[in-house]
């Protein structure tokens, strides 16, 4: 093929495959991680910043999906500030979308690894969390991607199992279960329980996290200007109805405080209404893990595109660009997210934060990420439609500017309150911010030669780079 030809990627998703892509993305979140913010704020405070988030999550998906339809590039929320603010802008979002993509595999493989030790008592969580690591990023790095059609099925595997899960504990539920002590340890309301609320946003956002990442897949979508808003609309309505009635059944068991600070809650909480040899238990793990498997290769495909990107456009070293001799991966990019990973696996081992276990403060360093991004997210819709206001938007954001407004505003709110109550991961991640920046200053002749500009036109990086090596 000549290195001249560029063609495009194949149109071949449909709106039903964008929305398993979208919802099998955030699936895991269902799965775990969301109820550490029982510990922080109770079940009726929790309930409260999931409403808040929910909202937050609804409005920034009307209106982040303008930027998807009208800049339908594989780059997403980096490609969208880059138009919007230059190179500055890019990489503001490009690093934090990096953030967000690198530390949410690690904390998804501890929860492999939790729902694997309950089947195997003797296996190590931790060791679990690893082997998934390598065997997917060897499929990765082999050039198996699982399929829009397969990513479908487990999608709707893991939906059919947390339908499941809230039909066989419905009989063991009880409204005062859940609301016992539900403010922050307490049956009344407080400034503990007002400040609570606050400390759980990162575990609500957890229960939405990554939906965004189907805008990488935008390009490869037929007829997108239909297709992409009934997914991307599809999707969040999905996950709020899943985020609400995991939440609230699994509450409703028994005792909730025992199911606030483990990485496995569902198969804890469907223990205790059918016991421990049900098979209704083993099978909620099993299936469950199909959920959680459909994020966490979909994600490390995630920040291997977007360590590809920055790297094909000068933001980050160009053999992160490498792409593989004879299976066309990015192998390299692969590799360098997985060992960052890794290494936060076991960063317990050297590292306390807070006296919170790895695994919520892994979440709240991947959501510090994808809060900023949402903020420059929604900066750059505003800002395009006072720059280009030609620009052709075949979705306009509902209700302009009042929707984007809610969900920057809110997004501004989670981060400050994250800030204050997560001061020490905070510091770490302003440090690798910082760290990315000086970089950045001092590696302008890589943007250069680059072209300052690679990959950010209607043309998928990854496509443009394996062009050049066919």
């Amino acid at each position: 093929m000549s290195g001249n030809t560029k063609p495009e990627l194949s149109k071949s998703l449909s709106g039903l495959h964008l929305w398993g892509i979208a919802v099998g993305l955030v699936i895991s979140g269902e799965y775990f991680g969301w109820s550490y913010g029982w510990a922080a704020a109770g079940t009726l405070g929790f309930l409260v910043t999931t409403i808040l988030i929910a909202a937050m999550y609804t409005t920034f998906i009307f209106s982040f999906t303008e930027l998807t339809t009208a800049i339908p590039h594989a780059g997403g929320p980096f490609a969208y500030s880059y138009r919007a603010f230059g190179p500055k802008g890019g990489f503001v979002a490009g690093f934090a979308t990096l953030i967000e993509f690198v530390f949410a595999p690690p904390a998804i493989a501890l929860a492999i690894g939790a729902y694997l030790n309950v089947q195997f008592p003797g296996l190590d969580p931790k060791l679990a969390a690893v082997g998934a690591y390598v065997i997917f990023m060897g499929l990765n790095i082999a050039g198996v991607s699982i399929a829009a059609t397969f990513e479908l099925f487990v999608t709707l595997l893991a939906i059919f199992e947390l339908v499941v899960f809230m039909g066989v504990v419905f009989p063991g539920f009880s409204w005062a279960n859940f609301t016992a002590n539900g403010w922050a340890g307490s049956n009344s309301f407080s400034v503990d329980a007002f400040g609570g609320i606050f400390a759980a946003i990162p575990f609500a956002i957890w229960f939405f996290l990554a939906i965004e990442g189907a805008a990488m897949a935008a390009e490869e979508t037929k007829d997108p200007k239909r297709t992409v808003p009934r997914a991307y609309i599809g999707g969040i309505l999905t996950l709020v109805v899943l985020a609400f009635g995991t939440m609230i059944f699994a509450g409703g068991v028994g005792d909730w405080t025992a199911l606030s600070n483990i990485n496995d809650p569902l198969p804890q909480a469907m223990k205790a209404v059918v016991g421990e040899s049900s098979g209704w238990l083993h099978m909620l793990v099993w299936i469950g893990l199909f959920g959680l498997i459909a994020s966490f290769h979909g994600i490390i495909m995630g920040y291997s595109r977007q360590i590809f990107a920055l790297s094909r456009a000068g933001f980050l070293p160009p053999v992160f660009a490498r792409l593989h001799p004879t299976r066309k991966t990015p192998h390299w990019a692969v590799l360098a997210g997985g060992v960052v990973g890794i290494a936060a696996i076991y960063s317990d081992e050297f590292i306390q934060i807070g006296g919170l276990p790895l695994t919520a403060n892994i979440v709240t360093m991947s959501v510090f990420g994808a809060i900023v991004m949402y903020i420059m997210s929604m900066a750059a819709l505003f800002r395009l439609r006072a720059t280009e206001p030609a620009l052709e938007r075949p979705y306009r954001a509902p209700f302009y500017p009042v929707f984007p407004a809610i969900s920057l505003v809110l997004a501004v709110l989670a981060l400050l309150t994250m800030i204050y109550y997560n001061a020490l991961v905070f510091g770490l991640f302003v440090a690798l911010f910082a760290l990315g920046y000086l970089f950045h200053i001092a590696t302008a002749d890589m943007r250069v030669k680059a072209g300052g500009t690679s990959g950010l036109g209607h043309m998928d990086a990854f496509t443009e780079a394996r062009t050049m090596v066919d």
